[in-house]
Parts: C-alpha cells; sequence; structure tokens
C-alpha cells in the first residue's frame, strides 16, 4: 500500500518535471523571440547588427576608388537632430516622405554625384536621373549595389521597397520597377536625404 509519503515524494517529482518542462520551453521560446528580433532588425532602416560595411568610393569626378571596409555610423536622435534640418531628420530617420515637387534636387540637370546627407556616401550619378514626373528626384540605377540597402516596406497598406543608406542607415526613399531603360527600375528619392556635389 502506497503510504502518505510516497504519494508527497510522487507529487513534488511530478511538481518538478513540469517546472523542468516549463523552464525549457520559456528559454527556448526566449531565444527564438531574440533571434527574430536580431532578423528584423537586420532587415529594417535602424542600426544593423555589424559595426562595419563594404562601401565603394567614388572621386569627386564620379570614377570609381574601389571599395573599402568602413565602420557604421550610429549616432543617437539628439546628435541627428543638431546635424540635420527638421524635414531632413523626419525622412532620413524617421522614414518620412516630402512633399512631391518641393525639393530642390527635382528639377536639378547638372552633372555631379548625389550623396548621402547624414554621412556624405555616394548614393546615385547624375547620368542616370531621368523626369518621372513624380515630383521627386528619380534615377534608374544607384551608382553602386553596395552603398544602398533594399528591404521590405509594408507601411500604409502596401508592400514596397524602401531604399537606405547602407553606412548610415539614412532612409532615402523607395524603388519602383516602371523605370526606364536599361534598368527598368526608378529609385524615386527624397531631395532632403541629398547632398548634390557638382562633377569636377
Amino acid at each position: 500500500m502506497t503510504n502518505k509519503a510516497d504519494l508527497l515524494e510522487s507529487a513534488a517529482t511530478a511538481i518538478n518535471a513540469s517546472r523542468r518542462r516549463f523552464l525549457g520551453t520559456g528559454l527556448l521560446m526566449g531565444a527564438s523571440f531574440a533571434f527574430a528580433n536580431k532578423t528584423l532588425a537586420d532587415t529594417l532602416s535602424g542600426p544593423k547588427s555589424s559595426d562595419k560595411i563594404m562601401i565603394e568610393n567614388f572621386s569627386v569626378a564620379g570614377v570609381s576608388e574601389g571599395t573599402t571596409e568602413l565602420a557604421r555610423v550610429i549616432k543617437d536622435e539628439s546628435e541627428w537632430r543638431k546635424q540635420l534640418s527638421a524635414d531632413a531628420f523626419q525622412v532620413t530617420r524617421k522614414e518620412g516622405t516630402e512633399r512631391p515637387f518641393s525639393g530642390q534636387y527635382v528639377n536639378n540637370h547638372a552633372a555631379g554625384l548625389y550623396r548621402c546627407i547624414c554621412c556624405d556616401t555616394a548614393l546615385f550619378d547624375a547620368k542616370t536621373k531621368f523626369e518621372s514626373g513624380t515630383g521627386w528626384p528619380s534615377y534608374w540605377q544607384s551608382i553602386s549595389h553596395f552603398n544602398v540597402t533594399e528591404t521590405k516596406d509594408s507601411t500604409f497598406g502596401m508592400v514596397r521597397v524602401a531604399v537606405s543608406c547602407s553606412r548610415c542607415d539614412a532612409h532615402l526613399g523607395h524603388v519602383f520597377n516602371d523605370g526606364p531603360k536599361p534598368t527598368g527600375l526608378r529609385y524615386c528619392m527624397n531631395s532632403v536625404a541629398l547632398h548634390f556635389v557638382a562633377r569636377a
């Protein structure tokens, strides 16, 4: 016959087993959540997990000077606010959009390079700029696939491809598949995210 002590011991053993299963499940869920957060962070325009990035450098004349590994540019919000205009901050750091036809580069036809307003990374060559009629400066390709990052953007009930600066994660605009030849792409950018440097 089972005595009271045996029953208590069996109950304690069962409770301890349940606790171990619960803790194991919690640890597994926690690890999965952490991995998911890291993966999500690596696909958004916020700071990435790596502190180094490969960037292609370009001379003032627009000639490639090769790639180099550089440190990511990461600043806190107060530092970006000091560096940028209110509009540039809203677009580049908060993924905003300037009003169509309001940007200074919509009708700019000069030869030169368009660089990131936040970190001066070369982004677009004026040779690839075209009149899209959308009210934003548009290009049929970026200057280098190293220098821009493209990520899925599902905000506002739409599925788009957001474009950001690879070095500082500044939001630049979006890319669409309705551009001219030879790429068929339209990089629709915000003027306030760019800094134009005339070709030497």
